[in-house]
């Protein structure tokens, strides 16, 4: 009996532990990661930026709220939302009071598909399919029928009002202690609302400082903010892989993007130009697989300083 069931039942143990792991704890176990990126013309002071993502609220989650409302500590010079707030129809109050404090400060946002649509049960193995035929979002695959729409109208009132710019394909500018910050953002091009052309040209020439925010990290959306010479894009969407295997990393990225760059600081090169990208791995999941493994929860306070 032990020589024949012994091996499986270990096997069956380990699986199990490590699913209360990963939804009992890992998701909960809530992280700030800091990095430095040197893109600032010379001379210029300093910025720091906090970038949040991937919230996916749901009703009732205590903690995460009180973890948000925390990073208002941090006082950022002003804060990026990179999408998808919401994982429940019902969640944009528990949004809007949960970054209640940080949108005190400077800030703006672009929207995911969760924050327009609801999600639907699926099963986790199809994200790997999907990533071995080349299909991600509605990029390839057929229209969805009877999704559930998200109030997202009310949750752009609530940071349209808190004064954060809403950069959906288009361009916006913060003034920070005289200094002129552009910002130009798309739609999710996970879903085909990216607009690029509206927004193209580069970087203004009368702004101290450009960067791109997108949601999902697409890699046509990174050529051409590259190409445009950017020096930085912030996005989100990822999970960081959500599930991901010790020692090893993400199995996907629910886009086109490398697994390599799934999270992090890396860079993108498009026509000869390089920028930096920065992906958040979010603090949230999806309500249908609210799990995490060898991937914490998180936000990110990147300091932007003068180039070398």
């Amino acid at each position: 009996m032990r020589a024949r069931y012994g091996v499986p039942l270990g096997i069956a143990a380990a699986g199990a532990a490590g699913v209360v792991y990963a939804a009992g704890f890992e998701v909960r176990s809530f992280r700030l990661r800091r990095v430095t990126v040197p893109v600032l013309p010379a001379g210029m002071r300093p910025l720091r930026v906090l970038q949040v993502s991937d919230i996916h609220m749901v009703g009732g989650q205590r903690k995460k709220q009180r973890w948000l409302r925390s990073l208002a500590g941090l006082r950022p010079d002003f804060v990026i939302n990179t999408g998808d707030n919401l994982s429940d129809p019902e969640g944009v109050p528990e949004v809007l009071d949960a970054l209640g404090p940080l949108m005190e400060f400077p800030g703006a946002y672009v929207f995911g598909s969760n924050d327009y649509y609801g999600p639907r049960l699926r099963n986790p193995a199809r994200y790997l399919l999907e990533k071995a035929q080349g299909r991600h979002g509605l990029n390839g695959n057929p229209p969805v029928v009877g999704a559930i729409h998200n109030p997202w109208e009310d949750l752009r009132d609530g940071f349209d009002a808190a004064g954060w710019l809403n950069l959906t394909n288009t361009r916006g500018s913060l003034k920070i202690e005289g200094v002129t910050l552009e910002l130009t953002g798309l739609d999710d091009p996970h879903i085909k609302r990216d607009r690029y052309p509206q927004v193209s040209g580069g970087p203004s020439v009368t702004a101290d400082f450009s960067m791109g925010v997108v949601h999902a990290p697409y890699l046509r959306v990174l050529d051409s903010f590259t190409a445009d010479d950017y020096p930085l894009i912030l996005a989100g969407h990822t999970h960081g892989g959500q599930l991901c295997i010790p020692f090893y990393g993400a199995l996907i990225t629910n886009c086109d993007l490398d697994p390599e760059r799934v999270k992090g600081l890396s860079r993108h090169t498009a026509e000869g130009r390089t920028s930096y990208l920065h992906v958040s791995a979010g603090c949230g999941t999806n309500r249908y697989t609210p799990v995490r493994f060898a991937c914490p929860p998180e936000a990110t306070l990147l300091t932007l300083v003068p180039r070398t």
